[in-house]
């Protein structure tokens, strides 16, 4: 019997943020991401309780029918380095790897790296395509985050 092959996607995109890097950095932390990513960003913190931005946290986010789970697996605000991995169960498990670097003291560079794997080949073409949008995604986290920081216009 012959399994299929799981999609795999790894992409990156970058931006950059008129803003010094200690305002930039905290933005992507999940409480602090609220303020800029959507009405479709709402972690509920499994653990700590209360809720809070710290290395180990766990908490869901609803995605439509889908709900998926969340563990901050590296959390340093003040190096510019977060690492999360986020399961949906039997569809797709995600890494996102964020870094924060300081370009001078008012504008800071963002890279985001998503690696994506199916956990069912029927949702092969789903992963395919949350790969290709992770990559045209950069422009809007740029104008959601200097919206949220009062810098766009």
């Amino acid at each position: 019997m012959h399994t299929p092959a799981l999609a795999h996607v790894v992409n990156t995109f970058r931006f950059a943020v008129t803003a010094p890097f200690d305002r930039v950095s905290p933005m992507f932390a999940p409480e602090t991401e609220r303020t800029w990513a959507g009405k479709h960003w709402n972690p509920v913190f499994a653990w700590p309780q209360p809720g809070k931005d710290v290395q180990g946290a766990v908490f869901t986010v609803a995605h439509g029918p889908h709900t998926s789970t969340w563990i901050t697996t590296l959390f340093d605000v003040h190096a510019g380095r977060m690492q999360y991995v986020s399961i949906i169960d039997q569809v797709v498990a995600t890494i996102v790897d964020v870094h924060v670097t300081a370009t001078d003291p008012s504008h800071t560079a963002v890279e985001v790296t998503y690696s994506r794997t199916a956990l069912d080949a029927a949702h092969n073409d789903d992963v395919t395509a949350m790969g290709e949008s992770d990559l045209t995604s950069g422009p809007d986290w740029q104008h959601s985050i200097e919206a949220a920081l009062h810098l766009a216009p």
